[in-house]
């Protein structure tokens, strides 16, 4: 439904010490009539992705699969306990990509349709460039 009006996107590689490299890609897209950032750093085995209609790093959770269970473990660093989205955003991307994810949603609790269509684009650009992430 939400068609996208606008689109950045941007990416970089930075060498940060013997040979291991850091790569950043930011995208920028009009979901639901709001602009949505999506900043990601990938490193070799884990990533932050930081989603946001501003520039605030509200809440910051992290998350990784445990190498004999189904389940993965997941933590709140910073924001407040009640707003679990980051938190199980984390969870899910961890689980899809065998990494450990560093997350931030900053997106309000109330735009629900909002959230449903930023993750599925989240999942678009995973597919198209696995690589990024």
């Amino acid at each position: 439904m939400a068609v996208p009006v606008q689109r950045y996107n941007s990416a970089r590689i930075f060498t940060v010490y013997d040979g291991a490299a850091v790569q950043f890609h930011y995208l920028s897209e009009k979901i639901c009539e709001q602009l949505v950032h999506f900043h990601v750093m990938a490193m070799e085995d884990c990533f932050f992705l930081w989603v946001g209609l501003s520039p605030l790093l509200a809440n910051l959770s992290v998350a990784m699969c445990r190498r004999f269970k189904n389940n993965n473990m997941s933590t709140l660093v910073l924001g407040d306990t009640s707003d679990i989205m980051s938190t199980s955003f984390a969870q899910r991307l961890a689980k899809k990509t065998k990494k450990q994810v560093f997350s931030s949603m900053n997106i309000p609790n109330k735009e629900s349709q909002l959230m449903i269509l930023v993750e599925k684009r989240i999942r678009q650009e995973m597919d198209a460039f696995p690589e990024k992430f």
